[in-house]
């Protein structure tokens, strides 16, 4: 049971344009609290005079207000959904209090008083102008960081609705003001042959079962006509499925084991919690590509809303929604990972095969035949200033320019384990559970010192599906990722102390500069920052003496709405004007491989804490972006500091240059005791289960088993020992390839000698 075709030549419709809400809002907040946050909405995004010079479309984005129906409303909505109850609490309390006399002036003090009678106004009875002050004041409140939170929760969802809030033609009315066009099906002929393509079946339809599509008579039904043993057990509202190995997760390391699992033979289930989309299905619309294909729609934060955390959650898993960097794993971190933490796995000859066979399946590429603005940028300004600047291999063709890739590659170019690894195994019998979130994991009752892993129980999030899917496997796989998989195996009841700690990260900061138009730099006159390959070219910071560098630069994907999140708000009318130059105004950003580490004490429960080497190497790292930017022409350059910290580089001297970046600094979240600070957004997960030795040095041993429990291995980032320090798509891979290769022999020796 499938989509029809009519709905598959329309395009997916859940990564369209959000339109006219149909159902009604559910987000709870009281009429009181709503008038507090359309005040707070208003003043975030306010209502300002146009100067007359300007453009139809961008008098009508000074004139536009975050106050407008239905942006209040929907800020409320998405807030309910993806913030923490603590947050939510926090949000509707303070928002309480801003509809009272008395609360509003013990949150906004004298600016809330009023020559007449009753003296004190309510938030929303302020003038826009007293309100942008208050809101101000609470970004650089340092005596009660709640307040501070407070104002980055309305900043952040607030400008994050007002710019990626879509009509039923998936546009946002301020993009034309912006230089925003995101590509569209209009924008390019259909030929004949790409018509016909729609019509036929999807890389993984022979494999795939979308639960979404079924109810419990007929997935029960599907799962059989897939060629597994169905049970359907009504007393225990279970239909259960047997196999020979359950994988949980689709991304680089479960794409990857179940491709080699199947290729020895072996039925395998792979049950994937996110959805099946192909290239036909992407849009590259912000605001509903985030919402599902991110875990949370993007808003995984850590517990102190320091950083934001980006995890894909689709089928393909991060690798649909990755930048297509394809890095193998430093050889000074192979010999450290098999020296100083006893895994002789990644010094060996076996190890580096792995990597060389990702490489041919993914088809990855060394060149690039036409770069986007910002590497262009970022390779100009290097090469003026003398820094090496380095090619980045790609799993695309060299003549891939698609700069939406992280909403999912529309031209099908890039090669995620959606299109290589799964295809692969559903070639070869593999079944794929989308729709269907893993619970917990089954075991039988201990041998010696060891449980028995047995399967893992699911269940879908379609309301259709009451019962539960239990998978009975001889080998379960966890490879739900570094933030999911160990909140399966805690929630199993597994307790080795290393399971959820050792988090890294690959904390980053960003720099940005504008490029006008007329920048005297020819090959950078024309494009815009979102357009072209994400990342093609890096740089190292090295720290001399032989030592490994201290950062890398590369160059981000930047939506408008995430543009919006990202950069510092000190006004209204200074964001908006922020917003005008979106399109020339070039990021760079600064990647550490961190020391420091952080634990996942259950799902979005991610504390994180940088280490201060880490912090001062993120700073010279973000020091040479900006440096780069200045030397490839930027007008303008400054960071994402809360206080808007910038230089105008016209007419600027080079004293007062490194007088600008002597004041550089790194700064910590909103919960720090300094008046400024920064929010952090980074994509790499890496080390929360990580493979150790002994069982005093790692939650899972040298193959990727439980030190637990037999028979449950663990195949994706979270077993890397430490931080890789480069892009890890290609070390999970080879990783999952190794962990795979010995799980499938494992299996052949269980057989050979009659275990079961």
């Amino acid at each position: 049971m499938g989509e029809d075709k009519e709905q598959r030549r329309q395009g997916h419709p859940l990564l369209r344009g959000g339109g006219t809400r149909k159902e009604p809002y559910t987000h709870g907040f009281s009429a009181t609290q709503m008038l507090s946050l359309t005040a707070a909405c208003g003043a975030l995004v306010p209502s300002l005079p146009p100067d007359s010079g300007h453009s139809k479309a961008v008098r009508d984005f000074f004139l536009a207000s975050a106050a407008d129906p239905p942006i209040p409303d929907e800020v409320a909505q998405l807030m309910s959904a993806m913030c923490l109850r603590e947050a939510q609490a926090l949000v509707r309390t303070l928002l309480w209090l801003l509809g009272t006399r008395l609360g509003t002036l013990a949150l906004c003090g004298t600016r809330c008083l009023s020559p007449r009678f009753p003296f004190v106004r309510r938030f929303a009875e302020m003038p826009v102008e007293r309100r942008e002050d208050a809101l101000r004041r609470w970004s650089r409140e340092t005596v009660f960081p709640p307040l501070r939170l407070f104002f980055l929760l309305l900043k952040v969802f607030c400008l994050y609705v007002f710019y990626s809030l879509t009509d039923e033609n998936s546009e946002n009315p301020h993009w034309r003001a912006i230089g925003y066009s995101p590509p569209t099906d209009d924008d390019a002929a259909t030929t004949e042959e790409e018509e016909e393509s729609k019509s036929t079946k999807r890389p993984l339809d022979d494999g795939v079962i979308e639960t979404v599509h079924h109810t419990d008579a007929s997935l029960a039904a599907s799962l059989a006509d897939k060629g597994l043993t169905v049970t359907d057990d009504a007393a225990r509202n279970v239909c259960m499925v047997e196999c020979d190995v359950a994988i949980v997760g689709s991304g680089c390391g479960g794409g990857v084991a179940a491709a080699v699992l199947a290729a020895a033979g072996h039925k395998v289930v792979v049950v994937e919690k996110g959805s099946y989309f192909t290239a036909r299905d992407y849009t590259s619309i912000e605001g509903p590509s985030m919402s599902q294909l991110y875990e949370r729609g993007g808003f995984v934060s850590t517990l102190s809303g320091s950083g934001l955390l980006l995890a894909g959650s689709t089928v393909g898993g991060g690798s649909a929604v990755n930048w297509s960097a394809c890095i193998k794993t430093p050889d000074g971190v192979r010999g450290e990972w098999a020296g100083e933490h006893g895994l002789p796995l990644f010094a060996s000859a076996d190890y580096t095969a792995a990597m060389d066979a990702v490489f041919r399946r993914l088809g990855v590429t060394s060149g690039c035949e036409e770069e986007g603005l910002q590497n262009k940028v970022l390779r100009v300004g290097c090469e003026k200033l003398g820094y090496k600047v380095e090619p980045v291999a790609r799993n695309s063709s060299e003549g891939h320019f698609c700069g939406s890739c992280g909403y999912g590659c529309r031209t099908g170019d890039k090669r995620g384990t959606d299109t290589t690894w799964l295809v692969d195994a559903v070639a070869r019998g593999a079944v794929i559970l989308t729709g269907c979130k893993a619970e917990k994991l089954l075991f039988t009752d201990a041998r010696g010192s060891k449980k028995r892993c047995v399967g893992v129980v699911a269940a879908s999030s379609n309301p259709k599906i009451a019962r539960k899917v239990e998978v009975r496997a001889k080998v379960t796989v966890s490879a739900c990722g570094s933030l999911l998989t160990p909140v399966l195996l805690r929630g199993s009841g597994l307790k080795n102390p290393h399971i959820g700690k050792n988090l890294h990260l690959h904390p980053i900061a960003m720099a940005w500069g504008y490029f006008p138009p007329d920048t005297p730099v020819p090959e950078l006159q024309k494009g815009k920052m979102y357009e072209g390959g994400i990342i093609t070219s890096l740089h190292k910071v090295e720290a001399g003496d032989g030592l490994p560098h201290r950062a890398i630069l590369e160059t981000p994907l930047m939506g408008v709405a995430g543009a919006g999140t990202q950069f510092p708000w000190v006004s209204g009318r200074d964001m908006k004007e922020r917003m005008l130059k979106y399109g020339r105004t070039v990021h760079i950003f600064s990647l550490v491989r961190d020391r420091g580490s952080g634990t996942v004490h259950g799902e979005r429960r991610i504390a994180y804490h940088m280490d201060p080497a880490d912090r001062e190497n993120q700073r010279e790292g973000l020091r040479h972006a900006l440096r780069v930017l200045v030397a490839a022409g930027a007008t303008e350059v400054g960071t994402h500091r809360s206080d808007g910290q910038r230089l105008k580089c016209e007419g600027a001297s080079e004293k007062a240059l490194e007088e600008f970046l002597d004041g550089v600094t790194v700064v910590r979240g909103p919960q720090s005791k300094s008046e400024t600070w920064s929010l952090c957004c980074t994509a790499h997960q890496m080390g929360s289960c990580r493979m150790g030795a002994t069982a005093e040095d790692g939650a899972v041993d040298t193959r990727g088993e439980s030190w637990e429990a037999e028979r449950l291995y663990v195949c994706d980032g979270s077993v890397l020992p430490s931080a890789v320090g480069v892009n890890p798509m290609i070390t999970i891979q080879s990783v999952a390839y190794c962990l795979a290769t010995g799980i499938a022999e494992q299996l052949k020796c269980d057989l050979s000698s009659g275990k079961n």
